[in-house]
């Protein structure tokens, strides 16, 4: 183990890393390691129960709270999206379903298209940021966009589609989408620490999100990400709270065995040995699953975890800065030989 520990040391001095490494395998913590600030001008150094945002790592709530809906009756995986969700969209196909919605095949237009658009910051200059509170907010963004391509079609990853996911859990749980997902999701997992909290009044041993410059000057992202985050990315998490999701999903606490079963299906072919789930990626070595993982990248923002089935350990690499998590995840699944 201390080969590992010190690989990882290494590489977070190189990186001058800003966050939590978290490593357990059932009961058993592996590895922890907390580096950085939370909180820079006050210099509050992130610990191991510090909450970050994760951006899109935060998709796979979405998934899980779509699956629940489904398990109880109230909508398929084959539901179009006029039959579950009372908004007009006069420019999608009228055959959009949810299971194409979950899976990135909608063909519907994005509100960032990261295919087109380099900078998520330049959304805000039209919109002001501190105006994006719950999932309606995002609508004008899209609502009058043209189709990409024919439902079904190809992956083409897109968050305006678990907006849309996020709205339908809203209108049929007649709950906000982030009371429905802290109520069903975070409670039952025992992530106490963790919640979609508004950038002005972030919580204690909460970290700040923030964006280097060359210079070696800095700003944070209060300006940068939406006010508050929902069902397309933004939740805050701890690293030990995101291994208690993992477990939780995994063992059937949050959905039964077969609806994980069907979440954790490679239902679409992204590239190489990558797949896509419900709101996870999958990776595949010919017909063995060797990885499921969420990521997310925002302007302050970057987080990795991942499950690794075959020896039951999972990993959770949050951070406060832009890059650091992919790095960290690649030297320990190289120790560990479970790439």
């Amino acid at each position: 183990m201390q080969p590992v520990i010190d690989q990882i040391e290494k590489q977070i001095k190189e990186e001058k890393f800003s966050g939590v490494v978290y490593a357990r395998n059932h009961n058993d913590v592996i590895l922890e390691s907390a580096s950085g600030f939370a909180n820079r001008a006050e210099e509050i150094e992130n610990n191991i129960h510090t909450s970050f945002g994760i951006a899109s790592g935060c998709k796979l709530f979405t998934a899980v709270a779509i699956c629940q809906l489904v398990e109880r009756g109230l909508l398929s995986f084959q539901s179009k999206i006029e039959d579950c969700f009372k908004v007009p969209f006069p420019k999608f196909d009228n055959n959009i379903t949810v299971h194409q919605l979950l899976t990135h095949t909608s063909g519907i237009q994005d509100y960032f298209d990261e295919e087109t658009m380099e900078d998520y910051e330049d959304l805000w200059v039209q919109t002001p940021s501190y105006t994006m509170n719950e999932p309606k907010d995002f609508l004008p963004l899209f609502q009058d966009g043209e189709m990409k391509f024919p439902p079904g079609e190809k992956f083409n990853y897109n968050n305006a589609a678990y907006i849309i996911l996020g709205l339908i859990v809203e209108q049929l749980s007649e709950q906000s989408f982030t009371d429905y997902v802290s109520t069903n999701i975070f409670e039952p997992s025992g992530m106490h620490d963790s919640g979609y909290f508004p950038q002005d009044a972030l919580p204690k041993n909460t970290a700040k999100g923030y964006i280097d410059f060359k210079d070696g000057t800095w700003k944070t992202n209060v300006y940068s990400i939406p006010k508050k985050g929902g069902p397309d990315g933004g939740a805050y998490i701890t690293a030990p709270d995101m291994i208690n999701f993992w477990e939780s999903l995994i063992n059937g606490r949050l959905i039964s065995k077969p609806f994980v079963f069907n979440l954790l299906t490679p239902h679409v072919h992204v590239k190489g040995s990558t797949h896509y789930g419900y709101g996870v990626w999958i990776d595949k070595n010919e017909n063995a699953i060797t990885k499921y993982h969420v990521m997310g990248y925002d302007p302050g923002v970057s987080f990795h975890s991942a499950y690794y089935p075959s020896s039951d350990l999972m990993i959770a690499i949050p951070s406060n800065k832009e890059r650091g998590p992919y790095k960290l995840l690649k030297i320990l699944e190289q120790e560990w030989g479970i790439q």
